[in-house]
């Protein structure tokens, strides 16, 4: 699982008890012209790579992270991806992708 990691000076503090969802404003949805999922929003629109897509998907502001993290290991048949599932909450908390209850 390749996750980019963007080093910021402003984090969430995603902790496995968070609970993340798409933020106001964007929907989450498959776009077949892409054939990859994408994030909308009114300026645009954000093409996702798989791993981003997953991860976004599990964001129903239902699940906590460490939920989250245990889906995606089961997924991906890997173990660990707490940091890199963190780091990515925290870069699209940065760019207001995801909101965290």
């Amino acid at each position: 699982m390749n996750v980019v990691t963007v080093a910021t000076d402003e984090t969430t503090g995603f902790t496995p008890g968070s609970i993340p969802r798409i933020g106001r404003g964007f929907r989450l949805q498959w776009e077949p012209v892409q054939k990859a999922h994408v994030l909308l929003y009114p300026e645009g629109m954000v093409k996702l790579n798989r791993t981003a897509s997953e991860i976004l998907s599990r964001c129903d502001g239902v699940k906590p992270v460490a939920a989250i993290v245990a889906e995606l290991e089961e997924l991906f048949d890997q173990t660990g991806l707490d940091a890199d599932v963190v780091a990515f909450l925290d870069l699209a908390w940065t760019q207001r992708w995801v909101e965290c209850t």
